[in-house]
Formats: structure tokens, sequence, C-alpha cells
């Protein structure tokens, strides 16, 4: 080999080594720039850019929605309107109620602490009187103005004897010791000398088996009388008139007006007659009148 050979076979050479040490190193060089870092590994995902503020306020989790809040409260009813008694109520205000009608000649009854149909049309013409609806019912305007028309009741107001008013005594009950009979209110007074001692509902007996009536007087006492006509218990009897008799009575007590006796003078309140029959005397006077 020449020497001019060789020397183009080694710049050649020079000129390989250069290209392919461009193409497999960590540095290249451009012409006139710096150099330029390379690299070999695989290039990764391009990663997005962080969220602007706008970007970050909508991609919050949206805020649990507050719960729905209860319904408000209905109206306070009108305290004028609210009502305090009506049918089927009972109880102490009910029997001054009926006593306070009573004073005013609205109720003809005595007072039983039960509102039924004749306590409420007792306040339907209370109502009327007023102006207002004729509900039957009492509210607290009602209430309050009866209450202005009337006086406090007594305790034996509220709480009287019998169910019904005593009747006028007949002239014959005004003297001396007597059980006084009357047939219109369906009571019985104990009254020693016009004064009455004690009171009670009595009932008497059916068409088919009257109560006799008269002047009659006390032949017997029986406190455990037991009727073999009839066989039914008689107690604390008082006979006056030929098997006919004053006593207390299980069904009266039980049943009421719905029923009758066999001609004697029923009584259902057994405390009552029991301190009676303990008072009478064989002789005391028996007035049976209408």
């Amino acid at each position: 080999m020449t020497l001019r050979r060789a020397m183009v076979t080694a710049a050649a050479c020079v000129t390989v080594v250069a290209v392919v040490g461009g193409t497999t190193g960590c540095e290249s060089e451009e012409l006139g720039g710096s150099p330029v870092r390379v690299s070999t590994m695989p290039e990764e995902p391009p990663t997005s850019d962080p969220p602007t503020p706008a970007a970050r306020e909508t991609s919050r989790p949206p805020e649990p929605k507050p719960a729905s809040e209860p319904p408000p409260p209905p109206p306070k009813p009108d305290p004028e309107d609210r009502v305090l008694m009506r049918t089927g109520s009972e109880g102490r205000q009910v029997r001054e109620l009926q006593a306070r009608l009573r004073q005013i000649k609205l109720f003809e009854r005595n007072p039983t602490g039960y509102y039924g149909r004749i306590t409420a049309d007792a306040v339907r013409e209370l109502q009327r009187q007023r102006g207002d609806d004729r509900t039957g019912s009492v509210t607290a305007a009602t209430w309050s103005s009866l209450r202005d028309r009337t006086d406090a009741p007594s305790r034996t107001e509220m709480y009287p004897p019998t169910s019904r008013p005593l009747d006028d005594p007949d002239p014959r009950c005004l003297t001396g010791r007597v059980l006084c009979v009357s047939k219109e209110s369906r009571t019985l007074a104990w009254m020693v000398d016009g004064e009455v001692r004690a009171a009670m509902d009595v009932r008497f007996g059916s068409a088919y088996t009257p109560t006799r009536e008269g002047e009659f007087k006390v032949d017997f006492k029986s406190r455990d009388h037991h009727s073999t006509l009839y066989d039914t218990p008689m107690p604390y009897a008082l006979f006056f008139s030929r098997g006919q008799a004053i006593h207390y009575s299980a069904d009266f007590a039980a049943a009421g007006y719905s029923g009758a006796s066999h001609g004697c003078v029923n009584v259902r309140d057994r405390k009552a007659i029991a301190t009676v029959f303990d008072a009478a005397r064989k002789g005391d006077k028996v007035i049976v009148y209408k």
C-alpha cells in the first residue's frame, strides 16, 4: 500500500467512528450549538398539567344535600274556640257545668257528671242565647260566659243524692217520721218533722204490677229478705202494703229505669237505703203519691 492510500483509508475510518459515536453515545453536538443530552430510555406518557383553581372547584365531590326540613306545625286553634267538654265527657267539671246550667234553668235534672244528650241540648240553648254556633259542645268562650252568669255551685248542688230534683213533698210528709215517695220525681225522701234526712232514686212496678198509692206504715223490717214468690233477694226491705216493700234492687242499680219492679219501691243506692233501714222504725209513715 502506498503512503497516499494509507492516509485516505485512515481518514475514512475516522469519519465512520465519528458517525457511530454520534448515534450511540450519551451526547451529540450540533453545529454552532451546545451539547444536548440524549436519553436512551423509552419516553413516558406525558403528565397532565396541574388543574387550575376553577378546575379544582368543579372536580370536588358534590356536597350532600341538607335533610329536608319537617313541615311547619299546624296553627294553634284560637283559645276561645278550644273545646273543653263535649258529648261523652264525664267528671267533676261536667257536674259543675250541669249545676251552673241548672242555676239559670237550662238543665232540669240534678248533676250526674255525664255529658249526654240532655246536657248537650242545654248547652245549645245557652249558645243560642249568646248568638254562637249551636254545636252543643262547651268551648272556652262558652264556659267563660256561663261562669260570669252563675255562682260557684256548692257541693250539695254538684253531688245531690238523687239524679232528679226532689218533688215538693206531699203535705202528709211534713209531720212525723215519714218515708215520702214521689212517683212524679221518682225519688224517696226520708223526712223527720219536715226535714229531709236522706234522699234516693227509686223505681216502681209496671202497669201489670203497679205500686199502690196512699198512706201506709212500716209493717215490719227484714234486712236480708228473699222473695219466695219471685225467688229474688230483697235486702233492707221495709214492708208497707200487703207484700210491697221499699228495698235495695241490684237490677235497678245495673239496668236503671229500663226495668220495673213487681210492685215494690226499688232503691239503687245500697248505702243510702241501708242507712234509712237502720233509722226507720216499725209504725213510721209511708206516703206514696203522684
